[in-house]
């Protein structure tokens, strides 16, 4: 066996290397317990116990070490514990049948050290008391006492935990039982005996647990907080005890259990053990204990140290009790308003705790928004009220809002994700309030994702008041901000935000269409402030809104009198919103919306439709001669205007005659051959299903213009250069050909038509082969073969073999 001077050897080694070595004192020790181990069983089997005694107090003795790790520790101690219940059931089968436990009792306390003696003497009082020979409640009060012996903190520790775990099935769980006689059989005890032994188990274990802090050098303090947290639930396993036991009723534990816990909670004075013990108490016991003790509860977290986390307390007691309230409202009684208890003492807490950090109060805060939330659904005010003192506290402490944007703005979001409705947060007249203590970044961030839930969401704002404080609570998306960096932004995410504002803009409709313009005109006023970067993805979905709002107007035409006024006032609504793209100058973005509103106007049937249509289709033709210069682009903006004004029917022959001259003109001024050809192909549209106010509604049908604009046409395209592109001129005419023939054009004949085919043969001779020759070719034959199958048309052999 191993001497007391090698033993401080060892300790002596231990200190002198690092944790490396742990692993080979611990190996030696677990040589040494399954050697007497071994020994003990064999003596039990023999029925030495008295020499089995000594070999288990042996292998008691390797638990004396203080050279191991908690960890380590921890390892030793089941294997040993493990061995001791060869023991326990040696002695419960054989001296209960003797009755000698009693003996056996006095001789394990004549062991030569205490550690080894009291574990000895725990194994064998669980056997006595499991004999009934004697009282239970003196055994139990008798070992917990003693075990006071040992006050070296880890080995205290793990010789508290044997005897809570050995005794966990023969603790007293009764009331007092009255007898005939008017007295109490209490002498094996009840369970308020046991609540006792358990408390007194839990004080003097987190005395053992508080004083591992204050051993060793100051250095080695963080090394010492992580093994204390490793011992932890040692501790808590006591509570944990004492919720297990059925005797323990909410009186009970309101007025004997949670205030003795709770006052050795505070006058251990240590922010670890405060921290641990108040979760595990939150964690261990009924939600009906919490709900009757929740103000004594919460007046303790007033009192702990300044370094314990009361956050994570209150939150775990919140999100317990909100859980709680969830599975049945039922459950939180009317007279408990936990709202009301929350708020105060969350406000008690950060008022005395000045130095308490942003985080951790808009962490509470945030907490305290759940709970109204989840517990009490329909009352908006309460979130109302948070919103307010959080508002009033960094107004107050404007220190206390730096670089906690990040903390607000996600709860900010706790009541946007909960209602899923942003008529709801409007009506939280603090909620914008909070919008100022956020950084520019974290603040468009938080609109952005507003905005993203009103479009999921599919939620719509009907009333223009609601309208405006929306946009001003988005003005970080709409307009330029003070406290904005000055370094650009990302184009990208720019187009981004500002296409999300304009998809918000068809968010904000009513059903009442007086009430819809006036929404219309709240969006003008936030959104033209936006500068001209912002214009061109915000205004078209105005102009289209009001679009949609003229066409509401007209179809309710006999219901209301005054709608044609109604209808000119959007229509000069949506002029101002036009004028405003043209003066930022996205001419082709001005152009488009201007063709549209002459399509919308010349619908309506106004009195001054034609005067408006034409006023919107002159500024179209206005910037196409002064701002479009690059020919790509000129040759689509005056096909949309040719497209445009051939869909009119309101224009007087006045009117229309010049706008059609006027359309064949800018064609035949097209800088490139084949874009001049193709322009003036289409005006020759104008001339046949064009419509004016004299034909009432009826296609103007003039075959003869139609035949100048196409003769027209050939001819600019024979002026071109390249063979190929003149061929597939040719193919592109004849296809108009054809299609004023098949509509009854009778100045299209089909001599004409053979010419042309025979030209297109001629000229497609000796073109060189490619993809745009084979397309051509291919649209040739495919015409040839319409030709051959919707008309009478004699074709020559060359032209079969085309």
């Amino acid at each position: 066996f191993r001497s007391n001077e090698y033993k401080s050897y060892l300790r002596m080694v231990a200190q002198n290397y690092g944790e490396a070595d742990q692993a080979k004192f611990l190996d030696s020790a677990k040589d040494v317990v399954k050697r007497e181990a071994f020994n003990m069983q064999r003596c039990l089997d023999k029925g030495q116990l008295r020499e089995g005694l000594i070999h288990a107090t042996e292998m008691l003795n390797e638990l004396r070490t203080s050279i191991l790790t908690p960890k380590s520790y921890y390892e030793l101690y089941m294997m040993v514990t493990m061995e001791l219940t060869h023991l326990t059931m040696y002695m419960s089968s054989e001296f209960i049948k003797e009755n000698k436990i009693a003996d056996l009792y006095e001789l394990v306390q004549h062991a030569g050290n205490i550690l080894p003696r009291l574990y000895l003497l725990i194994t064998v009082g669980v056997v006595y008391i499991k004999s009934k020979e004697c009282s239970r409640k003196d055994i139990l009060q008798d070992l917990v006492e003693m075990c006071r012996g040992v006050q070296h903190p880890l080995r205290g520790l793990f010789l508290r935990n044997f005897l809570l775990t050995s005794t966990r099935d023969i603790l007293p769980d009764v009331d007092e039982e009255p007898l005939d006689n008017g007295a109490h059989e209490n002498d094996d005890g009840t369970v308020d005996d046991s609540i006792n032994f358990i408390l007194l188990n839990f004080s003097e274990m987190n005395k053992l647990w508080v004083r591992m802090q204050h051993q060793g050098h100051s250095r080695e303090k963080s090394k010492r907080e992580q093994e204390r947290l490793e011992l932890k639930i040692l501790v808590g396993t006591n509570l944990e005890r004492l919720s297990r036991l059925e005797g323990v009723t909410v009186q009970r534990y309101q007025e004997h259990v949670l205030p003795a816990i709770l006052k050795q909670l505070i006058n251990c004075k240590d922010s670890i053990a405060q921290e641990y013990l108040m979760d595990c108490i939150i964690q261990v016991f009924p939600d009906e204990f919490h709900l009757k003790t929740l103000d004594t509860f919460l007046e303790t977290c007033c009192q702990p140290q300044g370094t314990v986390n009361v956050r994570n307390i209150i939150i775990s007691k919140v999100n317990r009790l909100s859980k709680y309230a969830q599975e049945d409202p039922k459950n939180i009684p009317e007279d408990i308003k936990l709202f009301e208890i929350f708020s105060a003492k969350i406000t008690q807490i950060i008022q005395t705790r000045s130095q308490m950090p942003s985080e951790d109060i808009l962490a509470l805060q945030s907490a305290l928004i759940k709970l109204a939330l989840n517990v009490y659904p329909d009352e908006t005010g309460y979130v109302d009220t948070v919103l307010e003192s959080t508002s009033e506290i960094f107004n107050t402490e404007r220190e206390r809002a730096k670089g906690c944007s990040n903390e607000l703005s996600r709860m900010l979001r706790v009541p946007i994700d909960h209602y899923g409705d942003i008529i709801t947060i409007l009506s939280l007249s603090h909620f914008t309030e909070l919008f100022q203590f956020l950084d520019f970044v974290t603040r468009k961030e938080l609109c952005v994702y507003i905005i993203q839930n009103i479009i999921q969401t599919n939620t719509f704002i009907e009333s223009h008041e609601q309208v405006d404080s929306l946009l001003s609570m988005l003005s970080s998306l709409i307009v330029d901000q003070p406290d904005q960096p000055s370094e650009p932004e990302d184009p990208e995410d720019f187009e981004i935000e500002q296409s999300l504002v304009g998809r918000l803009v068809h968010h904000l409709i009513s059903h009442v269409p007086d009430q819809h313009f006036l929404i219309l005109n709240m969006c003008k006023k936030h959104l033209l402030n936006g500068g001209d970067r912002r214009i061109q993805y915000t205004l078209p979905s105005l102009v289209f809104r009001g679009i949609e709002l003229c066409r509401t107007y007209h179809d309710l035409r006999d219901e209301d009198d005054k709608w044609e006024k109604k209808v000119s006032k959007i229509l000069q609504y949506i002029n101002s919103l036009l004028l405003a793209l043209t003066k930022a100058e996205y001419w082709e973005l001005s152009h488009r919306l201007l063709l549209q509103a002459t399509l919308v106007c010349d619908a309506m049937g106004l009195a001054s439709a034609e005067s408006v249509a034409y006023e919107f289709i002159s500024q179209g033709f206005a910037i196409y001669e002064e701002e479009v210069s690059d020919s790509k682009a000129q040759l689509i903006a005056i096909s949309l205007i040719i497209a445009t004004f051939e869909r009119t029917v309101n224009f007087s022959e006045e009117n229309h005659e010049p706008l059609r001259s006027q359309c064949a003109r800018a064609s035949s001024k097209l800088l490139k051959k084949p874009d001049q050809c193709r322009g003036v192909s289409l005006c020759s549209h104008l001339f046949w299903s064009g419509k004016t106010k004299e034909s009432e509604g009826q296609e103007l049908r003039s075959g003869k213009r139609v035949l100048e604009c196409m003769k027209k046409a050939v001819r600019i395209s024979s002026q071109c250069m390249d063979p190929a592109v003149q061929v597939q001129l040719y193919v592109e005419l004849l296809n108009k050909y054809i299609f004023f023939l098949d509509n009854g054009c009778k100045d299209v004949t089909t001599t004409m038509i053979n010419q042309l085919v025979r030209k297109i043969q001629d000229d497609s001779v000796g073109l060189e082969a490619s993809e745009a020759t084979q397309q051509v070719t291919t649209h040739f034959r495919n015409t040839l073969t319409y030709l051959k199958v919707n008309h009478d048309i004699s074709l020559d052999n060359n032209d079969n073999d085309a």
